[in-house]
């Protein structure tokens, strides 16, 4: 490889501007995703997840799945008569997001839980 002019990239070099530019996208990720939790027009932020998905940054919403605390961290809970809904995300209180699959930030959810003197 080589810069702008003729002389060729020794594999340390690479490595380090590599490092440097994956350091430069988390944190341009992270100044979008403030900038997408304090967007005041829906216009405004549907560009900006749409301009994250185009790089590979996709949002997450885990509504009706089974809760896991291992991706998801629990904001909330909503009770529910329904044994069938025990444990499974009510809602996405906030979005999450994958970077390429490798997760950014988990979604804060509510989750079912079953209300006392059920089951």
């Amino acid at each position: 490889m080589t810069t702008g002019g003729t002389e060729p990239v020794d594999a340390a070099s690479e490595e380090v501007m590599f490092d440097l530019a994956g350091g430069e996208r988390k944190k341009l990720i992270q100044l979008c995703l403030y900038a997408l939790d304090r967007a005041r027009s829906a216009g405004v932020a549907e560009r900006i997840v749409d301009g994250l998905a185009g790089v590979g940054v996709v949002p997450v919403r885990p509504d009706g799945q089974r809760f896991d605390p291992a991706v998801h961290e629990a904001g909330g809970t909503e009770p529910t008569d329904d044994p069938a809904l025990a444990g499974l995300v009510a809602e996405t209180e906030v979005v999450g997001f994958l970077d390429h699959g490798a997760p950014v930030r988990p979604p804060i959810v509510t989750v079912y839980t079953l209300r006392e003197g059920i089951g």
